[in-house]
């Protein structure tokens, strides 16, 4: 039996400010282009730049929404620790500052 390929997947970015933003996207790299260039998510726009620390494929629209859904609805101890379990790296502290 062949795996199906990933053509959906959920990221998690982390925001300027140190929080972390999970979403989903056929397309990681342009969509995380598209956070930084101010054209993303609300919650984005007002925490740039924004840097990838985590994503997952899935062949399966309905997965990739349900992981992107579980991880947005987490307490952030919850979420730094499903990170760490996945191998993800991220800053910790110091909060970015854009010029």
């Amino acid at each position: 039996m062949t795996e199906e390929p990933a053509k959906y997947f959920f990221y998690v970015v982390q925001c300027a400010d140190n929080t972390f933003y999970g979403g989903y996207s056929t397309d990681v790299a342009a969509r995380v282009a598209t956070h930084n260039a101010g054209k993303g998510a609300k919650y984005t726009k007002r925490r740039l730049p924004v840097e990838l620390v985590y994503s997952e494929g899935f062949a399966s629209q309905h997965d990739a929404l349900s992981a992107e859904w579980h991880f947005k609805h987490q307490p952030r101890a919850d979420k730094e620790r499903f990170l760490r379990a996945h191998g993800a790296h991220w800053r910790r502290g110091a909060v970015i500052q854009q010029h």
